[in-house]
């Protein structure tokens, strides 16, 4: 088997493979890039062009290796020019009769030490690889796109794949400055199979109407940090390939998270496939085109909510992070707020610690000595919800447990002046079972911060079947002059970004359980593969184990969805004591502060 791979053949020369051919041709490798299409071929070489133009723009690469790496990329319509290729990498498209032929037909080309790539992040490697000849030279090498960018490489290999095989690819993965993960054979290997389940789910999101394809997309980017809202995602990936991913992979789990939403098969359907379409979830400017034009789903700009109430001063029931830091964003923006707990020692600990934050913001430049001192002067610390008797806005930022907030509820209803805003924090409560506990049900409504509240800019706006239109109306005026992104949503478990986020980390312990792939790995592949900031485990440890497990067991609860269940290592964890970082142990060890 040949381990040497300085010549290499691209079969397939649409996005991913001219991407993957730049990629080699850089590195020094020759390659053969093979397409039917002679349109397809004279349009790799004038990206790989213009791609390298750019690199020299932009000082990544000289003059001189921009020339030798054109001089390295041939094109070809004729499979028969891989014949000297030590690799083959087939991109064509995701269907076994296509890739099948292609293996067949290099069986008869290529040299039997040579070793057959398959692209595919769908179709079973295994199955492939039984159809050549020589099954122990196919594995899967799956990129991510775009492949000069993105650092994941997954290396896949089937029971057939004979070790040097696999060996070769990796070093040669290494090479061109990408991170290898050795996974097993299943369809979306690690980083789709965990990614197009969470896609899956916000397609049918969307397709409930439960929210708008922009709130979803802001919420998931605002909330979590991603590069690109889950819509958006698919339109880039291409409907009809997630749709193919899907199916694979619903196939074997019969999981019906993997189940294709509906609206999938539609707009495959109707060839709104996307932006290689120019319209999917969102309309471009032409077919292939990355601008998103407005369409009639577009919200207008200008568009108003109604009339709403006026705010002048907020209430904030709590003492822990997330209410000094909410008191903290409404201090900021100029309005009066008094920060109530259950003892003046407790409201005075938490304006403490709004000091020490401002200070902060003071010591790196971000706010002024001044504008520090007007902000805490805004801030009035009490030790009763007596004080709210005044306030416009009040919002409980208290223990997620519903009779508690039920009992506060119950407090306010008394204490704040009629025509007053009562605004939850939840995040995965029923917010009408609070309101519930007022006799003013259409003053309250969902407000979903994020933590860190002055760092994030999200906040879930959840409406009730009973809240008046001009309190939500409020709560938006009021999000916008606190610079906040407001997302509107139904009042049901998880609300957007917990709804889509939770089932996604869910899914990724239960990988590990099946043995299928380590933390680390699964962790590396989701941030280099996906763009994530942090890997699941990274993130399942730094929210906590318990309240992973609490969200997991109120999403299962409320849509009754097996695939929902939370994962026994999950609960075997929390038994344990094991809750993350702030016990020193979790899905790994941590030091003790």
């Amino acid at each position: 088997m040949d381990t040497s791979l300085s010549t290499i053949a691209v079969v397939g020369l649409g996005t991913m493979g001219t991407g993957i051919a730049e990629v080699l041709a850089l590195a020094g490798r020759e390659v053969i890039g093979i397409d039917i299409s002679e349109a397809a071929a004279l349009g790799a070489v004038a990206s790989l062009e213009a791609s390298t133009a750019r690199a020299v723009g932009r000082g990544r690469i000289t003059e001189q290796e921009r020339t030798d790496a054109l001089a390295r990329f041939r094109t070809s319509d004729d499979l028969r020019t891989a014949a000297d290729a030590e690799l083959v990498i087939e991109v064509v498209p995701e269907t076994y009769e296509i890739k099948q032929q292609v293996f067949r037909e290099l069986d008869a080309i290529v040299s039997p030490t040579a070793i057959l790539a398959t692209g595919t992040n769908a179709l079973s490697v295994t199955r492939l690889a039984a159809e050549s000849q020589h099954p122990e030279r196919v594995l899967g090498l799956h990129f991510f796109n775009p492949a000069p960018a993105m650092k994941l490489v997954e290396v896949v290999s089937s029971v057939l794949t004979a070790p040097p095989a696999v060996e070769a690819v990796t070093a040669l993965a290494r090479e061109l400055g990408k991170e290898p993960v050795a996974v097993g054979d299943r369809p979306g290997f690690v980083a789709d199979g965990l990614l197009f389940g969470y896609l899956n789910q916000a397609a049918a999101m969307y397709e409930a109407n439960y929210a708008s394809r922009e709130d979803i997309d802001a919420a998931m980017k605002l909330g979590c940090g991603l590069p690109m809202g889950p819509l958006a995602l698919l339109d880039l990936i291409g409907i009809d390939t997630a749709r193919t991913v899907l199916e694979a992979m619903y196939s074997e789990s019969h999981d019906r998270l993997h189940a294709p939403a509906p609206v999938l098969g539609q707009l495959s359907s109707a060839g709104l496939t996307g932006r290689k379409a120019g319209r999917g979830f969102y309309t471009y400017d032409a077919p292939g085109g990355q601008a998103v034009v407005p369409d009639a789903l577009t919200p207008a700009a200008d568009a108003a909510s109604g009339a709403g109430r006026d705010v002048a001063s907020v209430g904030v029931a709590g003492s822990g992070t997330m209410a000094s830091g909410i008191a903290e964003v409404f201090a900021k923006a100029g309005y009066d707020v008094v920060l109530a707990a259950r003892s003046q020692e407790k409201a005075d600990v938490a304006k403490g610690r709004i000091a020490k934050s401002l200070e902060r913001s003071v010591t790196k430049g971000r706010l002024t000595a001044e504008a520090r001192d007007e902000t805490l002067a805004r801030i009035t610390a009490a030790g009763s919800l007596d004080a709210f008797a005044e306030v416009d806005l009040a919002v409980e930022a208290v223990a997620e447990d519903l009779e508690i907030k039920q009992q506060l509820f119950a407090a306010l209803d008394k204490v704040c002046l009629p025509g007053a805003v009562l605004a939850t924090t939840t995040s995965s409560l029923p917010v009408v079972a609070i309101a519930r506990a007022t006799a003013r049900p259409e003053d309250v409504i969902g407000m979903h911060f994020f933590n860190p509240a002055p760092a994030m800019k999200l906040v879930e706006v959840v409406r009730t079947v009973l809240t008046a239109d001009d309190v939500h109306a409020t709560v938006r005026a009021v999000c916008a002059r606190i610079r906040k992104h407001p997302v509107d949503c139904g009042d049901r478990a998880g609300f957007i970004v917990n709804a889509l986020l939770f089932p996604y980390l869910n899914n990724a312990i239960k990988m590990v359980e099946q043995h299928y792939a380590s933390l680390d790995d699964i962790d590396a592949a989701m941030k280099l593969g996906g763009g994530y900031p942090m890997g699941p485990f990274e993130l399942l440890d730094v929210v906590g184990l318990d309240v992973s497990l609490a969200i997991e067991k109120v999403l299962h609860k409320e849509f009754r969805d097996p695939g929902l269940a939370p994962a026994p290592l999950l609960e075997h964890l929390v038994a344990a004591g094991c809750l993350g970082r702030k016990t020193g142990r979790g899905f790994r060890e941590y030091a003790r502060r």
